[in-house]
């Protein structure tokens, strides 16, 4: 594990916060000359704590309407199931996050869909057919209250 100093966060407070910054700009907001900072950026990247650059898109603004999040429970949970049923799931482009979780369901999943009838259809048409599918549980979201991808940078 990295030992990540004031800088260290601030770097990565802002970074995720605008990922696009220039070298330039990022060093003029962290008061670091643009060679130190882009040595700091790379090597917090050889580390692993920056993982990847993306841009998030607005997925109402694109014509997604509803955001769900399914439950699945899996009849069996021997290895060769289990792949198929994840190998499935990440095929699906409408499955944004997918989680294996402990409690009554065995998977999680985050999806975006257009309205009812595309989510009947990947639920009824996608979902249904994967063998190895027990049970599928799905929850709509009424309002998005907190969103975010930062992680917090505690001291």
């Amino acid at each position: 594990m990295i030992s990540l100093d004031e800088v260290d966060r601030k770097l990565l407070d802002i970074l995720q916060k605008d990922g696009s910054l220039s070298n330039v700009e990022l060093a003029r907001r962290i008061q670091l000359s643009p060679p130190a900072t882009h040595a700091r950026v790379r090597r917090l990247e050889e580390f692993g704590i920056i993982r990847q650059y993306v841009t998030l898109l607005d997925r109402e603004n694109l014509g997604y309407d509803m955001l769900c999040f399914v439950h699945i429970s899996l009849q069996l949970h021997q290895p060769q199931q289990v792949e198929s049923v994840r190998a499935a799931i990440r095929e699906m482009p409408e499955v944004l996050e997918c989680y294996h979780v402990t409690g009554e369901y065995d998977y999680l999943l985050k999806v975006v869909i257009r309205n009812r009838k595309d989510l009947e259809r990947f639920v009824v048409e996608r979902l249904t057919p994967v063998p190895g599918i027990a049970r599928i549980h799905t929850s709509l979201v009424l309002t998005e209250v907190k969103s975010t991808t930062a992680v917090p940078l505690a001291d």
